[in-house]
């Protein structure tokens, strides 16, 4: 397995020139976001990614989290990683200073994130769940709560879970039967949850879950359902440690990929209950999982482009290195490097291309985030809010979905290596996999999309995008530029499309629903696609803009507009095709019994 180098420059060019990091500068509270800092943070966060996360990756997926007495032992180097990683301030960069927070943008967060996704998945997933927990707690936790948890889960002296699942209720949330009786001035806790992410391990010495439960008399489904704070060990009103609260792991999964992250089963109130302590009021435990969940959504989008990265630099680095054949048009008796194959050049182009798409998709999400929570007027802030709604589906769906598409091009790259372990590339892959199924899986993305974000306001959300897209269309026009020609058409034809489907979507949804469910995943296929090419589209002509005016970037700029270019010719041109499945209806899925389905 190759090492990782943050790609900083283009990581840079997305922040500065899409999402518009001097803007997002002079938002309230945001200040400290000046260019030098950013530039700083991003330097020394690519060192700690890639000399100390990066080369535990292997480690951690061979040796695994193991269940350990009543602990988990997670493989060498882990521990310490951890504590470096606390120690640098690294988990709370885009939380209140008033916790002990950076309070920089969730878009240079999400740079952040991005490198120790890369760099070591298994490991990133801890910090981002205790990120899922901050934010319920910032919103709807108490001031006691706030006091007694916060500073030490926005520092990283503890972390967080969210325990949601049970064996009979996955993404049926509703069917959940963990119980919580009131005694006094806090709960008691009984049930089981399952794939637990980081339930228990040895980085810290609390873990403080979030744990949603059922209460006597609640009414069915989700209506009936409450958060509950349930630390490992209970807090005392000066944040001092007390008791051994009534939880354990009772298992950790074994797993596809990510080993290194301890999936646990938990078991709450063995003996009298564990306590725990409602957050918010009782039943609105459904409001409290989507503020962690969204949250969680946008981080685990972002792991689709993180190990995408990842497995780009492994298969570029092995292309350039791996002779086979003699490249057409090439002079001598020499085997050629299979990067100047013309197969193997595809497959790495389409994967340079969407991984930039997905990188100006995910921070331009994110710097939507900051401006729905800082700027200085409420219509400013509800439209961020909006887009944010609309997107986080699509991101999550689209680029979790891309990056198991893009490690698995990774493995063919690396040919029969690629299937060795020793390799690496098969790791990426398999890490990969988990990702579209985290936080709800993609088809729960898709319909999200299309039942719920795209009918509001009759779709006003979608047709803003798309009229922007348009928009930029007559931009592309204005360029005497061959290479902004082969832009303009495929995108201009996939707007047609994403328009046409979504009027097709807005007309059935309401007389024909199973039809629109039908087609949602397609839908959410084609919006991404076709976003992504926006968003590269929009990086060319910031790239040529640049160019112009500063020569020094001439190198980065020709490959940026090369890079859109390969984007919309061989990514882009071919998603019109998905109208067909999006507007077929449902009639094809169904007309089979399923008791004849094998036959």
């Amino acid at each position: 397995m190759t090492g990782y180098t943050a790609p900083l420059a283009d990581m840079r060019f997305v922040l500065d020139e899409i999402v518009g990091l001097d803007e997002l500068a002079r938002l309230p509270g945001l200040e400290s976001a000046s260019s030098d800092t950013v530039t700083a943070v991003l330097a020394e966060a690519a060192k700690f990614a890639g000399q100390v996360l990066a080369p535990l990756n292997r480690v951690g997926d061979r040796q695994r989290s193991v269940l350990a007495g009543d602990g988990v032992k997670t493989p060498d180097g882990f521990k310490d990683a951890y504590r470096q990683f606390v120690d640098g301030g690294w988990n709370g960069i885009m939380c209140d200073p008033a916790y002990g927070g950076q309070g920089l943008p969730w878009a240079v967060a999400l740079a952040v994130l991005e490198m120790w996704e890369s760099a070591n998945l298994a490991f990133s997933l801890c910090p981002v769940l205790t990120q899922a927990a901050i934010e319920a707690l910032t919103q709807i936790g108490t001031p006691e709560q706030r006091r007694l948890y916060l500073h030490k889960l926005v520092t990283g002296e503890w972390t967080g879970t969210m325990n949601l699942t049970e064996p009979q209720a996955g993404s049926d949330v509703g069917a959940l039967k963990a119980r919580a009786v009131k005694a006094g001035d806090h709960y008691r806790i009984t049930g089981t949850k399952i794939f637990i992410t980081y339930g228990e391990h040895d980085y810290t010495d609390n873990i403080i879950h979030l744990v949603l439960a059922r209460t006597p008399g609640a009414p069915p489904g989700t209506k009936g359902i409450s958060l509950f704070i349930v630390p490992k060990f209970l807090v005392n009103a000066d944040g001092s440690l007390g008791a051994r609260n009534d939880l354990r792991a009772v298992s950790l999964e074994h797993k596809l990929g990510i080993h290194a992250s301890p999936t646990a089963v938990m078991s709450y109130g063995d003996k009298d209950g564990a306590i725990g302590y409602l957050v918010g009021a009782e039943g609105e435990g459904m409001r409290a999982m989507f503020l962690m969940m969204n949250n969680a959504r946008l981080t685990v989008g972002l792991e689709g482009l993180g190990i995408a990265e990842r497995a780009y630099q492994q298969a570029l680095a092995y292309a350039k290195e791996r002779r086979q054949g003699r490249a057409i048009g090439a002079s001598g008796a020499d085997s050629s490097p299979i990067v100047l194959h013309p197969d193997v050049r595809r497959m790495l182009m389409t994967m340079k291309a969407t991984n930039e798409a997905m990188r100006a998709l995910a921070y331009t999400v994110a710097a939507a985030l900051d401006r729905a929570k800082r700027e200085r007027d409420a219509p400013a802030r509800a439209a961020a809010q909006a887009f944010v709604d609309l997107m986080i589906p699509v991101l999550k769906g689209w680029c979790t979905d891309m990056g198991v598409e893009m490690t698995s091009l990774g493995v063919q790259i690396h040919g029969g290596m690629g299937y060795i372990e020793e390799t690496g590339a098969a790791q990426h892959f398999r890490d990969a996999r988990i990702a579209p199924i985290y936080e709800g899986t993609n088809g729960i993305q898709a319909l999200d999309l299309v039942m719920r974000k795209l009918p509001r306001d009759d779709g006003a959300a979608v047709k803003k995008e798309i009229a922007a897209m348009r928009a930029l269309d007559r931009e592309l026009g204005a360029v005497n530029d061959p290479a902004f020609a082969a832009i303009r058409g495929p995108l201009g034809q996939a707007t047609q499309a994403l328009g046409a489907a979504t009027e097709w979507m807005l007309a059935h949804l309401a007389a024909d629903p199973k039809a629109a469910a039908a087609g949602a995943s397609a839908y959410l296929r084609l919006f991404g696609t076709a976003y992504g090419g926006y968003m590269m589209a929009k990086s060319a002509l910031k790239a040529r803009a640049r160019q112009a005016h500063n020569g020094s970037d001439a190198a980065f700029a020709a490959a940026k507009i090369a890079t859109a270019r390969f984007y919309a010719e061989q990514i882009l041109a071919p998603a019109p095709g998905l109208l067909a499945p999006i507007t077929a209806g449902a009639e094809a899925l169904f007309a089979i019994d399923p008791e004849l389905m094998s036959a």
